[in-house]
């Protein structure tokens, strides 16, 4: 059958998406679990319905489907898909059928296969209503084989015919010191790229008002690049950024010029997953797979390579991810590029300060700091200071400690990266207040601050400021006031780290000493679907003692923390509907494998 909604259309059978005669881009589970949800709208789906007929035999868990009706709900809103809790899913827009039957529509395409086939063999011999869940599973089982094929090769030639449509902000050149280095490097369009220039910004603005400027830009420009370049002993150096939608996407390029350093950014850049993975949130296991994917593809790609030891670390899978960070440090060093030969010592560094080998952590923290001075690198060497001095608080190591992240602010100084610096400086006071320093925790906090003005930072860097006197607090009635000042700071960036967690803060005091009133205020304010702002609307339901609504909340929080690949936000979920004795197998399940992973 072929669907009309809201400008969509979806046909059942080619398991194909279009809006306003356009096509978009739909994956094949998830089409599948759109054709059961549309086949079927006057009745709710069970989890078992769905996994035995999307999935089939494949051993899955429950989880793959919380992924597919939220990737739903993400293209079609949130309205779309119903939750009933202990039952299953609904679908709720106004649909129009197109074609009576799935029959009648198959026959239109009966010409591409055999007429022996199990496909047609079924339709030939089957009653439609008499057995619909075989028809629907075999029949988009048999089609995706044909689909799969047309829709790659299909896919492949739209990628190789149109342009990448870029914005960028020229680089700053980081040799020049006056305030023309902002225009040194631009980009021209080529083959496979089309890029437009924002004339009315600088990079430095951008990158340090990024949660301010960039959604201003999203509408007209969803991605934009821009970074510093700099040369040491004839070679040149670039760092760079791309945000996008959802996220954004760093890395750094070396070459014998600054021409071959934007040749390889190009070359670099038509890397389909780069936007995929800015563009939409992922769970962990599918941006793994995409990531692994892309370095088979192109295997020699150093950035690549990083992005996905990275991804095995965040996954808990520390061995696969230093074997990751050997392969990147050989591959580097037969592209004589230092540069990332210390970055993957950096981060094997980290691995080992997780895994509390710090004596072989410290080593290699000793090699990369070594590789970035031998080429000049201010900025990694800042980063490797900074986490000298997360490896010496291992060591309860406070004197130390201090002085590494007063050393990483100097470097992050000395290149102008601003944020680099406060951070520094606010990790500082964050550890004086675990170690009880009462005068430093308050002296580099004011210098924090000051710096702050002076750098005429955006207000909700400032909210920063709040929350760590919020944390010097004793008893919460001298805690809320600050936690508060942090969400008026944040009132045109709400969703910002620092907002979700004092958000979060206040609403769990709320809920559990019985402050309604306040309670409510804060969930009146909340403007965005997300795991976080779920989970809140989960603590006020248990309040309230509302039970459809925890599990409704609860789930929806989980499923979204899921997708973005937030392992914190996951386990609190999971913890939560635990303790409502809500599917209790799974989530305890869930905790029990999650909550020692790194």
């Amino acid at each position: 059958m072929r669907y009309r909604f809201n400008g969509y259309e979806f046909s059942g059978v080619h398991l194909t998406l279009s809006k306003n005669g356009k096509e978009l881009e739909i994956r094949h589970t998830e089409a599948r679990v759109l054709t059961m949800l549309l086949e079927n709208r006057d009745a709710v789906l069970s989890k078992e319905q769905i996994l035995s007929c999307v999935w089939q035999d494949k051993i899955v868990s429950d989880q793959v489907v919380f992924q597919n009706i939220s990737i739903l709900r993400r293209l079609f809103g949130s309205k779309a898909i119903k939750t009933f809790p202990k039952r299953g899913y609904q679908w709720k827009i106004h649909t129009e059928v197109i074609a009576s039957n799935v029959q009648n529509e198959t026959l239109k395409l009966r010409h591409q296969y055999s007429p022996d086939s199990p496909s047609n063999r079924l339709f030939r011999h089957t009653n439609v209503k008499s057995s619909y869940w075989p028809l629907v599973c075999v029949l988009t089982s048999v089609i995706f084989v044909v689909c799969t094929v047309f829709v790659q090769i299909n896919y492949t030639q739209k990628v190789s015919n149109s342009a990448i449509k870029l914005a960028y902000i020229p680089f700053i050149n980081l040799d020049e010191k006056s305030e023309s280095s902002h225009k040194a490097i631009a980009l021209e369009d080529s083959e496979g790229f089309d890029f437009t220039e924002l004339k009315q910004l600088d990079a430095e603005t951008f990158i340090n008002a990024i949660e301010v400027v960039y959604p201003n830009l999203e509408p007209i420009h969803p991605f934009v690049l821009t970074g510093k370049i700099r040369t040491h002993e004839n070679l040149t150096y670039l760092d760079f950024i791309l945000k996008g939608p959802f996220s954004y996407w760093e890395g750094q390029i070396s070459g014998q010029s600054k021409a071959s350093v934007i040749a390889k950014l190009r070359s670099h850049l038509r890397n389909n997953v780069i936007y995929d993975l800015i563009s939409n949130p992922h769970s962990k296991e599918l941006k793994l797979a995409k990531l692994t994917l892309a370095h088979q593809n192109s295997p020699n790609d150093l950035i690549i390579l990083l992005k996905l030891s990275a991804v095995y670390y965040k996954t808990g899978e520390l061995d696969k991810s230093m074997a990751m960070t050997d392969k990147l440090i050989r591959v580097a060093k037969n592209q004589l590029n230092p540069l990332h030969v210390g970055r993957a010592l950096l981060f094997q560094s980290k691995i080992l300060r997780n895994k509390k080998l710090l004596d072989l952590s410290a080593q290699k923290l000793k090699l990369s700091i070594e590789y970035f001075e031998k080429i000049d690198d201010l900025e990694h060497q800042s980063q490797a200071w900074f986490n000298h001095a997360l490896l010496r608080h291992e060591f309860s190591d406070y004197s130390t400690t201090r002085d590494s992240l007063l050393k990483a602010a100097n470097l992050a100084y000395a290149v102008n990266n601003k944020l680099g610096e406060i951070e520094a400086l606010t990790t500082l006071v964050a550890l004086a207040n675990y170690y009880n320093n009462e005068k430093e925790k308050y002296y580099y906090l004011e210098l924090a601050e000051n710096k702050m003005t002076n750098y005429h930072l955006p207000s909700y860097h400032f909210a920063k400021i709040s929350y760590r006197y919020s944390t010097f607090a004793k008893v919460f009635s001298e805690k809320e006031p600050h936690l508060n000042h942090v969400l008026k700071l944040s009132e045109i960036t709400p969703e910002h780290w620092i907002a979700q967690k004092s958000r979060r803060q206040l609403m769990e005091y709320y809920t559990s000493h019985k402050h309604l009133d306040k309670a409510q205020t804060l969930i009146d304010s909340i403007k965005v679907d997300n795991g976080n702002n779920s989970y809140l609307k989960a603590l006020m339901a248990i309040a309230k003692k509302h039970e459809h609504e925890i599990e409704e909340y609860g789930q929806r929080s989980f499923e979204q923390a899921q997708l973005a690949g937030d392992r914190t936000l996951s386990l609190a979920s999971a913890k939560l509907l635990c303790n409502q004795e809500i599917n209790c197998d799974f989530y305890s399940q869930y905790i029990n494998e999650n909550t020692n992973v790194y």
